[in-house]
C-alpha cells in the first residue's frame, strides 16, 4: 500500500529451497536497500537444511511462509505472489535467493518506471557473482535462426553500450518486478514448468495483454547462477531446460519452429547416442571394417546412455511427449 509520502509499496518475494547460506547473504544485501516502503516475504519450499531455523533466528521480523514441500520455482513463488496481492502490494519483486542486490535497486526501478508504459515488467542488469563487472543478463531477444534466445551482454564487460533502457522479449525470474495490476491481469506462474521457462512464459503472456518488458540499466544484481540445482549444466537443469523449452514453444511460437526444434534436438541427441565411426580405412576388407564398426557402435551406444547429462535430456524429451509436467521424476534427481 502506498505510504503517506506517496511511495508505492513493494513486496519482495524471496524463494528458498535448501539454500540457507545464499538466502542469508541475500537478506544481508536487502537490509541495505535505501527505498523506504518495501517488505520481504520469504517462501520456504520444504527445506531440510535448517534454513527455516537459521533464517528465523537471524531475521525474526521477516515473514516466512512454509510450503512444507518443494513446489518448484513456479509453485513456491506463486505462494508469495498470492500473499503479496492479498496484502495490498503496489509492486511485486521476484528475486532469486542466490543473489545480492545494490542498495538502490528498488529506487532505480521506481525512477525508471515513471517514463515507461503503465504496467511494464522490469528487470535488472545482472552480473556474475564471481565476476562482478561481467554481465550475465542485460535483456533477451528471440532468434528464429537459432531457435533460441540471444542474451544481450552475456559474458561481456559492462560498458556504456549497456547503459540504456532496453526492451526485452522476457525478463529473467532471477529479478523481475511488476505492478500488482499486471500480476492480476496476467495471472500466476504456470506450475507445469516447475523450474525454468516459467518466467519466460509469464512474460509472453503479459505481452499478449499489452505489457512490455524492459531492462533497467541502473538496477544492479549479482547472481550465483542456479546454485541450488548444481549449477549450469547439471542433469536436473538439463532435464527441465529441454522439456520446458518444448512446452514454452508449444504455447508461444509458430508450429513450424517447433518442428524445427524437434529436428534439431533429435539430431543433437543422435550424435551423442550414436557416435561417429569411420569405415573408410581400406587396409582391411569392407566386411571386417563394417563388423568392427557395429561392435564399436553397440559399445558406445550402451556407454553413452549412462552419461548423466544425456540421460537427463532424453528423459526431458520423453516427458514432454508424455505430458508429464510439473516436478521431475526422482530418477532425474539421482543423476550425478
Amino acid at each position: 500500500m502506498t505510504n503517506q509520502s506517496g511511495i508505492p509499496a513493494i513486496i519482495i518475494v524471496l524463494l528458498n529451497w535448501n539454500g540457507k547460506e545464499d538466502t542469508l547473504e541475500c537478506l544481508a544485501s536487502l537490509g541495505k536497500i535505501n527505498y523506504s516502503n518495501y517488505r520481504i516475504v520469504i517462501v520456504d519450499n520444504g527445506s531440510t537444511d535448517g534454513s527455516v531455523e537459521a533464517i528465523s533466528a537471524q531475521y525474526p521480523d521477516i515473514l516466512l511462509l512454509e510450503t512444507g514441500e518443494n513446489l518448484g520455482y513456479a509453485g513456491g513463488n506463486n505462494v508469495g505472489i498470492r500473499w503479496a496481492l492479498e496484502n495490498q502490494a503496489d509492486y511485486i519483486l521476484l528475486l532469486n535467493n542466490d543473489t545480492i542486490v545494490a542498495p538502490d535497486l528498488l529506487t532505480a526501478f521506481m525512477q525508471s518506471n515513471v517514463d515507461l508504459p503503465k504496467g511494464s515488467v522490469l528487470g535488472a542488469k545482472i552480473y556474475y557473482y564471481d565476476h562482478p563487472d561481467e554481465l550475465w543478463f542485460a535483456g533477451a531477444r528471440w532468434r528464429n535462426d537459432i531457435l533460441g534466445f540471444e542474451i544481450i551482454g552475456k559474458q561481456k564487460k559492462d560498458s556504456e553500450q549497456y547503459g540504456h533502457i532496453v526492451q526485452s522479449d522476457y525478463i529473467t525470474g532471477c529479478v523481475l518486478l511488476a505492478a500488482a495490476e499486471t500480476f492480476n491481469a496476467v495471472g500466476l506462474l504456470d506450475e507445469d514448468f516447475f523450474l525454468t521457462y516459467e518466467e519466460t512464459d509469464w512474460c509472453y503472456r503479459a505481452r499478449t495483454k499489452g505489457y512490455e518488458c524492459f531492462v533497467v540499466p541502473n538496477a544492479h544484481v549479482w547472481h550465483k547462477i542456479s546454485r541450488s540445482f548444481g549449477g549450469v549444466g547439471s542433469p536436473i537443469i538439463s532435464y527441465f531446460m529441454i522439456r520446458n523449452k518444448f512446452l514454452w514453444m508449444k504455447k508461444h511460437v509458430p508450429r513450424m519452429n517447433g518442428l524445427r526444434l524437434h529436428l534439431k534436438v533429435l539430431l543433437d541427441l543422435s550424435r551423442q547416442i550414436f557416435p561417429q565411426f569411420d569405415i573408410s580405412n581400406t587396409e582391411h576388407p569392407f566386411s571386417k571394417r563394417l563388423f568392427w564398426a557395429v561392435l564399436e557402435w553397440f559399445s558406445d551406444f550402451k556407454r553413452n546412455l549412462y552419461i548423466p547429462l544425456l540421460t537427463a535430456k532424453l528423459m526431458g524429451y520423453r516427458d514432454f511427449y508424455l505430458g508429464q509436467l510439473g516436478n521431475c521424476p526422482d530418477s532425474v534427481r539421482l543423476l550425478k
